[in-house]
């Protein structure tokens, strides 16, 4: 627990710089039923320090953790095993800094780990270059659509509707700001993505296709039909990647023509951490570099012909004329990006390759095992470590069945697409190295039960 010296006095000096009456305004844009309206439950208005850390323990024992249950929770966020040699690595003195110090070129060791991020994000991603972290998958997305406006100078972007729809609500709030036009619409439970609706709406007014892969529902699609589509009426195909460990077995965006690919490096190196804070990757081809946001760390040497790093590339407002910058990103996700490149780097090109291979053939198995089940569908006919079920139950109460049973056994589709009836039987299911054996059969298990 945290230690808060602040009086009433502080508090109201605060609220009254921001422009707030109360704590309750500041906090007006939390959903009511989100907020709490009264003193915690159970909990004296005056207690000891000792016996309100034990109170608040015994409430956090409430929730399920990922760690302590059969888990197969994934649409963004993912559960790996990541080696303790990560974290001993983040911790050391010369890292733990969430922010790059003012006078970079001194910090060579934070703008060496920049450049190596960038050079395994560029590999990873297939793409010529990439820049030095965002805050995360959905506003890098946000950021790509942005870069593509100013490449074409068109505002109009075509959504495939498998992105994750959280992505597409933050670009869509975003675009409230730009003026951007955002053509969107909602999955369908079927085996096939929406690559004829997305190359029927390409014109000479778009901007740019904005395609996840693999998709919200886990199937994969060949972009490269979508990237030569673009090309041929001026616009970019922009790729959104949320588990990039499947790019250990799957071809990279960029190698199927993707001008810009983005996505959320969570997988490697980041634990879940209820969300955050997570990485965000950004890639593109080398002539649109100096429309990209952020920053982009460079390797020199210096007047002694010595090897050194420098911060080639900061269109950022903090460097350059807020009109001319690119973006407005005041911070990265650093110490998240040097977790993400000590763990790749830890597991190697070769050790990728099998963690992937683990992952899918995991998949594989439980996918087999739950289709067995009596009217459980897959709707898939390919994915890489996370696929759709179509139950014959509605998804959203099935899962909560299954959380009864002490299993976390996926994501409803009625959670992520609330009000759409087409969609409340879906459920999707992310499996990882860690899924043992005692958990693929708790989860038949469950799913059985609550499917009956």
């Amino acid at each position: 627990m945290r230690y808060l010296p602040l009086s009433d006095a502080d508090r109201s000096a605060m609220l009254q710089v921001v422009g707030a009456g109360s704590i309750d305004e500041l906090f007006k844009d939390v959903p009511a039923e989100a907020r709490l309206t009264g003193p915690i439950h159970g909990l004296p208005m005056h207690a000891s320090e000792m016996a309100v850390e034990r109170h608040m323990i015994a409430l956090s024992r409430k929730n399920m953790a990922a760690g302590d249950v059969p888990f197969f929770l994934g649409c963004g966020a993912y559960k790996h095993h990541i080696p303790a040699s990560v974290d001993h690595i983040i911790q050391r003195g010369e890292f733990l800094t969430s922010y790059t110090p003012y006078q970079p070129e001194i910090a060579q060791g934070t703008l060496q780990m920049m450049f190596e991020f960038q050079t395994q994000v560029a590999r990873l991603l297939g793409c010529e270059v990439a820049n030095a972290s965002m805050y995360d998958g959905s506003t890098a997305m946000w950021e790509a659509i942005l870069m593509g406006h100013r490449i074409t100078r068109r505002n109009k972007t075509i959504v495939s509707s498998g992105v994750h729809p959280h992505y597409v609500n933050v670009a869509t709030t975003m675009a409230k700001f730009t003026g951007d036009a955002l053509d969107t619409s909602l999955p369908e439970l079927d085996a096939t993505s929406d690559v004829e609706r997305l190359l029927g709406k390409i014109d000479g007014e778009t901007s740019a296709v904005v395609v996840q892969y693999p998709d919200i529902l886990g199937r994969i699609t060949d972009l490269t039909p979508i990237a030569e589509a673009a090309h041929a009426a001026g616009a970019l195909l922009i790729a959104v990647i949320t588990e990039p460990v499947a790019l250990g077995l799957i071809k990279s965006p960029g190698e199927m023509g993707a001008d810009i690919v983005v996505g959320e490096g969570q997988s490697i190196g980041v634990g879940l951490q209820f969300g955050g804070p997570y990485v965000g990757l950004f890639a593109c081809r080398e002539k649109h570099v100096r429309q990209m946001p952020g920053r982009l760390a460079g390797e020199t040497v210096d007047a002694e012909g010595k090897r050194g790093f420098v911060l080639t590339l900061s269109t950022r407002e903090q460097h350059i004329r807020r009109e001319k910058a690119t973006s407005n990103i005041c911070t990265s996700s650093v110490l998240c990006a040097l977790a993400f490149t000590a763990h790749l780097t830890l597991l190697g090109e070769k050790g990728l390759r099998q963690l992937a291979q683990l992952n899918h053939a995991r998949a594989c198995e439980v996918a087999a095992r739950l289709v067995a089940i009596p009217g459980v569908e897959l709707v898939n006919d390919g994915f890489f470590n996370e696929f759709t079920l179509r139950l014959p139950v509605e998804a959203r109460p099935a899962v909560h069945a299954m959380v009864e049973r002490g299993v976390i056994g996926g994501i409803s589709l009625g959670r992520l697409y609330p009000g759409i009836d087409a969609l409340q039987n879906g459920l999707v299911v992310a499996v990882t190295e860690t899924a043992t054996d005692a958990d693929i059969d708790a989860l038949e298990a469950a799913l059985k039960e609550v499917v009956r």
